[in-house]
């Protein structure tokens, strides 16, 4: 959590930072809000007549779907769910059924090698982003890979209802959940005659529309192997999201390993495949966000997926600190590596 809750105007510094730049953005004043929930700190910015409303109804919203959906606490849908895999179909929340219908269409762009919301067992056997973080034995692992099958998790649209097909499988949300909300925050912005905004969920960045001043939003890159804040480029969007998937956001080191928290949901073992973070652009935050675990593929198979994909493009950063960007993105992606450690890789 170190400086997480350090704000600099007009440069907000999480895992991505967005650059407020322009004439004190158009000679407007945003609203601007900080909170606590899914676990980061929630910031958002929001110019216009109903910004305070805007942004106090986002809030609400974020900290009513975080109750619903957390595993962390007893109550709620997901701790509903898993409480009864293998036992039948439970009745859920309609925005559950949504969340879980989304990542299922997600995960079928893969066939569930990159995104899996069934890995929960082994996100917990691992316990990375605890305090007790462990390496499970091998024959653990085995066995608890054998439950992830997001074709286990069964919805019923008609009846709002669901079920996971075996005892002890579990669903975790959290690689699709902050991307979902910065979906329902851009639509309640809209629903408030709101036409410039931007929320930052503990680095899931969503913006709507353009600056005030009619300019394009510049979302900073995180340097994988820099301080917190510390960029590497930026990138240049509007009306996008852009989500960042990274081995540097939770790990541990064991034994001189690098674990980091992205379990490949078909080993069960931390994603290792040459990579540092990946970084998703997209109309769609949910979509980003998902599409973001193609960190577990490896830059050739995870540069396939998003062209299978088509509607996002992409940012690579691999061990070797090379920088690959989908054609998409030149002449919006701009190398700002203060360390000149990097290369950026263009026309490849």
């Amino acid at each position: 959590m170190r400086n997480m809750k350090k704000l600099i105007y007009p440069l907000l510094i999480l895992s991505l930072l967005v650059f407020l730049t322009g004439c004190d953005m158009g000679r407007q004043k945003p609203v601007q809000s900080e909170d606590f929930a899914l676990g980061t700190i929630i910031n958002q910015q929001v110019y216009g007549a109903n910004a305070n409303k805007a942004s106090e109804e986002v809030s609400a919203r974020i900290k009513e779907l975080d109750a619903l959906w957390t595993i962390n606490s007893p109550g709620g849908d997901i701790n509903k769910l898993n409480n009864n895999a293998g036992q039948g179909y439970v009745e859920l929340n309609p925005e559950t059924v949504s969340i879980l219908m989304k990542a299922r269409k997600i995960s079928d762009l893969s066939g569930g090698a990159a995104f899996d919301i069934t890995v929960a067992p082994l996100v917990k056997a691992w316990g990375i982003g605890t305090d007790n973080p462990q390496v499970p034995a091998d024959d653990v692992v085995k066995k608890l890979v054998s439950l992830v099958n997001y074709q286990d998790v069964l919805v019923d649209e008609a009846t709002n209802s669901a079920s996971l097909q075996k005892t002890g499988q579990m669903v975790d949300l959290g690689g699709i959940a902050k991307g979902y909300i910065g979906d329902i925050a851009i639509e309640i912005y809209k629903k408030n005659g709101i036409t410039s905004a931007f929320a930052n969920l503990g680095g899931n960045v969503v913006v709507l529309g353009n600056k005030p001043d009619g300019s394009a939003w510049k979302v900073g890159i995180q340097n994988p192997r820099g301080e917190n804040g510390e960029i590497v480029g930026v990138v240049e969007v509007a009306d996008q999201a852009v989500v960042t998937s990274g081995d540097y956001q939770r790990y541990f080191i064991k034994d001189g390993k690098r674990y980091c928290h992205i379990i490949d949901p078909h080993t069960g073992y931390p994603a290792d495949t040459g990579l540092m973070s990946v970084t998703i652009i997209a109309s769609s935050s949910t979509e980003a966000d998902g599409m973001s675990k193609a960190f577990v593929l490896g830059l050739e198979k995870g540069m396939d997926l998003v062209k299978r994909y088509g509607q996002a493009e992409a940012i690579f950063i691999t061990n070797d600190k090379k920088i690959y960007v989908t054609p998409g993105l030149q002449g919006k992606f701009h190398l700002e590596d203060a360390t000149n450690e990097y290369t950026y890789i263009q026309n490849w």
